[in-house]
């Protein structure tokens, strides 16, 4: 004969409920008790793991009285004979379990049990459910309680529209594995009772698979609290507080907290204050607490770490992309998470060939959003036979180049990066008169380099609000750092000018912007280009801090032949032109290139080709926009 098969957890939980229902009802009835005791033994042997009430009451300490005060009020929602017994009494409300009634029938009563301090109400497991007093009150047992009684356990319905569960990370950069040890070691010294874990930090990615790991390793569930969902009355947060630390408690969760960049409401701070059980909180700076906090700073992966997830992340298609990996683990500084959802988003059915200009091609795209909202993209159309210049300022350029592409060499492989972190971004300065070619020289290293070129918008980063300049440079900077992308600042003298004697509080705030950006610019990790036609005007702390200057000299004749030689699309219709005499105008290319715009317009009107008519008449229009009168000698013998 077989012997009977061990029940499962949910179905013996669910014969202890309706033993325990059992022992009531004797008790209701006034009836000898032996038979349900014994019934009761038996559903509590079969059990494998605590019954959910006996686990509820021990997370939330209730006493017996209280233990069989909450099964009475489940037993009148699930039971429909306990239900009618308790109705029959003269001490209960009709349909339902009063206090009146549990003080007379059940063991060791205690007025106390039903007061706003003790557990039932505390962590809302019943409520008075009418206006009548405390003892002739319906009792109501909490929805969420009462399915979690039955075995069935979820996140309160209330929160799920607050709370996203966070699982554990794919992939996780070995300089954050590292931290999650420091973490777990600092946790189990005696002095870190119950903190507040803070992380603070550029990796907000990070910041949640740190989270989850710590959380995992006791066995918690990690679920993230974003502050804007905060409510900022103060009994409505209150309760919140109240449903989230019953929901650790009968879920076994902790919580993440998730500040963003935008400064942190009242409400927020308060309720990070107070906040029970194991919880995080995920800041771009870290906050001072008045409670006691651990914390720990979590930033994008390096540039060694991030080479090493990217060879993870592709599996064996990474050995046939290592020289790729080395350059798109020095330009683009992306989080571990991206890096595994990038890999895994990427075309399988490439040739050798292909896959890294996809992969390339992949991680300049990752973080273009950002960027577009702070800067205006430029798409890099000219190449080094469009740009004009002197041998020795090519040079230089090309270096710039070099630079770039070998960062993580020189930086990391060969260790300059371990002699300080400060001046290893790329800094250049292209000085020189408007329409000298700088930015076209930017241009050709973004299509050079393969790297996308944005010019930053002075009008959305300066504000007159103090310490806002500061906050739109640094995501600006950020959004570059991660996406790879070149800066570049036009007419850089207005943003990065000279310190000035401080008179007033806007001087002085002035000047800490300057100072601001003089910090920044050294922790750069990218390229980023300052353009000015003035180069007196910048702060010498800045001069100090660029790894190139280059000057942007006046064309001479040669160049300019050279410039207007260049200057028309092979569509074009022109006439004969003497590019010789053009190359007398004494105009920069950008001159140069709008006398050549209108002049094409002009012929256009005409339905003729481009000649030197058409030339001159534009010539006059740009000496007269700029207020340059023309010499003879230079449009002698056009026309």
């Amino acid at each position: 004969m077989n012997a009977p098969q061990p029940l499962d957890w949910s179905d013996a939980n669910q014969r202890l409920l309706a033993a325990e229902f059992a022992r009531l009802k004797r008790q209701l009835a006034g009836d000898d008790a032996a038979d349900a005791l014994a019934g009761l033994q038996a559903a509590q042997a079969a059990l494998s793991a605590p019954a959910a009430i006996d686990t509820l009451a021990q997370a939330f300490g209730l006493s017996a009285f209280e233990r069989d005060l909450l099964l009475l009020c489940a037993g009148v929602e699930m039971d429909a004979e306990l239900a009618a017994l308790c109705a029959s009494t003269k001490t209960s409300p009709r349909g339902g379990a009063s206090f009146g009634l549990a003080l007379a029938v059940l063991a060791d009563p205690h007025w106390s049990a039903l007061t706003p301090a003790r557990p039932l109400r505390r962590w809302r497991l019943l409520e008075p459910a009418d206006e009548a007093s405390i003892a002739a009150a319906r009792l109501r047992i909490d929805e969420r309680v009462l399915h979690y009684l039955a075995g069935i356990n979820y996140l309160d319905p209330r929160l799920q529209p607050l709370l996203q569960p966070l699982p554990l990370a794919q992939l996780m950069a070995p300089a954050h594995q590292r931290l999650c040890a420091s973490i777990t070691q600092a946790l189990a010294a005696p002095a870190a009772r119950s903190p507040i874990l803070q992380l603070s930090g550029d990796d907000p990615h990070a910041q949640q698979d740190i989270a989850a790991h710590i959380a995992a390793q006791w066995s918690l569930q990690l679920h993230a609290l974003n502050t804007d969902d905060i409510p900022a009355n103060l009994l409505e947060a209150e309760a919140l507080i109240v449903l989230w630390e019953r929901e650790a408690a009968l879920l076994d969760s902790a919580l993440l907290i998730e500040c963003g960049e935008a400064a942190i409401s009242a409400a927020a701070r308060r309720f990070i204050e107070r906040v029970g059980g194991v919880a995080f909180v995920a800041t771009r700076e870290r906050l001072k607490l008045r409670r006691s906090d651990l914390h720990f700073t979590v930033n994008k992966p390096e540039r060694l770490d991030q080479k090493q997830l990217w060879t993870q992340a592709l599996g064996a298609g990474a050995a046939r992309l290592n020289g790729t990996l080395d350059g798109v683990a020095a330009q683009f500084r992306l989080s571990a998470r991206t890096i595994a959802q990038t890999a895994a988003e990427l075309p399988n059915d490439h040739t050798a060939d292909m896959a890294p200009d996809a992969l390339w091609q992949a991680c300049r795209s990752s973080e273009h959003t950002r960027l577009n909202e702070l800067a205006q993209r430029i798409e890099p159309a000219a190449g080094w036979d469009d740009l004009v210049l002197p041998e020795p300022q090519k040079n230089t350029l090309k270096q710039i180049a070099a630079h770039v592409r070998h960062r993580l060499t020189v930086y990391e492989q060969w260790g300059f990066a371990g002699k300080g972190a400060r001046g290893l971004g790329i800094s250049v300065l292209f000085a020189g008169e408007s329409g000298t070619g700088k930015t076209m020289a930017a241009e050709v290293l973004a299509k050079e380099l393969h790297l996308d070129l944005y010019r930053i918008d002075l009008a959305s980063v300066v504000s007159k609000y103090i310490g806002e300049t500061e906050k739109n440079l640094r995501r600006v900077f950020d959004a570059a750092e991660d996406s790879g992308a070149i800066l570049l600042f036009d007419e850089a003298d207005a943003l990065f000018g000279k310190r000035s004697e401080v008179k007033d509080s806007h001087d002085r705030y002035a000047n800490i912007e300057v100072s601001y950006l003089l910090q920044r610019m050294e922790a750069h990790r990218g390229l980023s280009i300052l353009t000015t036609n003035l180069k007196t005007a910048l702060d010498t702390a800045f001069q100090r801090r660029l790894r190139f200057v280059v000057q942007f000299p006046f064309p001479d004749a040669p160049q300019r032949e050279t410039l207007w030689r260049g200057i028309f699309p092979a569509a074009t219709p022109l006439a004969a032109l003497d590019y010789a005499k053009l190359a007398r105008l004494s105009a920069a290319g950008g001159s140069i290139r709008n006398i050549a715009l209108n002049a094409a317009f002009n012929a256009a009107e005409a339905h003729e080709a481009v000649s030197m008519k058409h030339l001159l008449q534009a010539t006059h229009a740009e000496a007269s926009k700029r207020e340059r009168p023309l010499s003879d000698a230079e449009t002698r013998g056009w026309v």
